[in-house]
């Protein structure tokens, strides 16, 4: 099960109050130019400067603007923007935010997870990975000997006994700062007593990867390099052999799933009328009485819906439409060899029976869909107005026993399957491999 340790890690030197709010930022693989410039704006010395040291993001750049980030990288360690504990700890992490009028608490703790490959040990995936992110954080791991920000994982905590363990004797962090209105909030354990209890009850605990399947991939990758580089064995402790995670227990209260919805463009001779007899075997599709102002708040009120209900909406009508499902296994013909775990995802069926099987062979004229995601409700109408989407595909939220389903399995759900909320700041702690 999970090896975790503390490590001695490389963060902001204190600013003024603590706060390090302009420095800090969103996952690299959320951000354009407009928001990496943005950011860049904010401060010179945004850690995005290093992170994202290349656009687009989820694609390979050039050498030299990877080596370009370990040139800021080192000259900010020797000014001492950046700074690198002295020892060990393990870094209780909160992250406090408001949604839909009420106020949520996330608690877990930055700590090293041992690598383990997928399928052979304690890190269970729940989604594919693909080539070009991999390139990319690979150079970037190469260049700056740091793994700069964290996987995000999931544990079994059913009665918080690790995050109690954690968070009892806090006093000040020792670093806070405001993204996106999320407070992020960071302290530092060197108490051997608490360190030993939280990796004793870790290692009879999987980890799932939430968000980071990328730079997990780039991290065993980055282990295998070393490995040849040192003659095919490396030292058990290693810093090659370990990956930096925050760690959240599965049942902690400010943890929440969004459903991430599709946009999709290149639609030839697309009606409602063509599309409900193409999918009458296993959909009922129902207008929605809803004008375009009112269906950000239709959509939200889906979670209350029965299981297997989507939307559409159609952005040449700017109607809504719910799809039912009615019958009872859609997929069993097209996908025998999954388990009913994953064919009863509502992912799955959207990607192999609305995409695969209508969509695409039916309204797309012989050529790919344009695919767009978005988890905000209120992005959906003003991006389907046909420049490049045309309609939305609106899903319920993947739920969180659905990982721990599929871990049993070995199988991973299809891209975009979770939209874990909120997303982990970049620049609060990181990780130095040399």
């Amino acid at each position: 099960m999970a090896q975790i340790r503390p490590f001695a890690g490389v963060h902001y030197a204190k600013q003024p109050k603590g706060d390090i709010s302009s420095v800090i930022a969103p996952p690299y693989d959320v951000l354009d130019e407009a928001g990496r410039a943005a950011l860049r704006a904010r401060h010179p010395q945004n850690v995005v400067n290093i992170d994202l040291p290349y656009l687009p993001a989820k694609a390979a750049g050039p050498d030299e603007v990877y080596a370009s980030a370990n040139v800021t990288l080192n000259a900010w360690l020797r000014s001492g923007v950046l700074k690198k504990d002295s020892r060990p700890a393990l870094y209780p992490y909160a992250q406090n935010y408001e949604r839909s009028g009420r106020i949520f608490h996330r608690r877990g703790v930055i700590a090293l997870v041992r690598l383990s490959p997928f399928g052979q040990g304690q890190v269970v995936p729940h989604e594919q990975t693909y080539k070009g992110p991999i390139e990319d954080r690979l150079k970037l791991m190469r260049a700056t000997g740091m793994q700069l920000s964290p996987i995000f994982g999931l544990f079994s905590d059913p009665r918080n006994e690790i995050s109690n363990l954690l968070f009892q004797r806090l006093s000040k962090p020792k670093l806070s700062g405001t993204l996106d209105h999320v407070k992020n909030d960071l302290w530092s354990i060197i108490d051997a007593e608490v360190e030993n209890s939280v990796i004793d009850k870790m290692e009879s605990r999987p980890v799932y990867i939430a968000d980071g399947h990328h730079r997990y991939t780039t991290a065993l990758q980055y282990q295998e390099e070393a490995r040849q580089q040192a003659g095919g064995t490396l030292p058990p402790n290693h810093p090659a052999n370990f990956c930096m995670f925050v760690l959240v227990g599965m049942q902690d209260d400010g943890l929440q799933i969004l459903p991430t919805h599709r946009l999709i463009g290149g639609l030839e001779n697309f009606t409602i009328d063509a599309f409900r007899a193409a999918v009458a075997e296993h959909f009922e599709v129902i207008e929605h009485l809803a004008s375009p102002a009112q269906i950000p708040s239709a959509i939200e009120a889906m979670s209350d819906e029965s299981a297997h209900t989507f939307a559409l909406y159609d952005g040449t009508t700017q109607k809504l439409y719910t799809l039912r499902l009615t019958s009872n296994d859609p997929l069993k013909t097209l996908e025998p060899g999954q388990s009913q775990a994953w064919r009863s995802l509502d992912v799955a069926i959207l990607q192999r029976y609305l995409f695969d099987e209508v969509l695409q062979p039916k309204f797309a004229g012989g050529k790919e869909l344009t695919k767009g995601y978005t988890a905000d409700p209120k992005a959906i109408v003003p991006q389907t107005d046909g420049a490049p989407y045309q309609i939305a595909l609106i899903l319920r939220a993947t739920p969180l026993h659905a990982l721990e389903e599929l871990g049993k399995h070995g199988e991973v759900m299809p891209q975009k399957s979770t939209y874990f909320f909120p997303k982990l700041a970049t620049g609060m702690m990181m990780y130095p491999l040399k």
